[in-house]
């Protein structure tokens, strides 16, 4: 849970600076968090799978 605030979290400070950033800076970093989220969710799902099972 700590992890999805966290990404969260940086994906507001990528949003709130996208401003100021150039365009391919804010693709990239955005790109990153979407990375990181997806991992996130592949763990979460393979975890509670297995929680189901036992």
């Amino acid at each position: 849970m700590l992890f999805l605030v966290a990404a969260l979290l940086l994906l507001a400070v990528v949003l709130g600076s996208a401003a100021y950033l150039p365009w391919p800076v804010t693709l990239v970093l955005a790109a990153a968090v979407v990375v990181w989220l997806a991992v996130f969710t592949a763990r979460e799902r393979r975890r509670r799978g297995r929680a189901g099972r036992a």
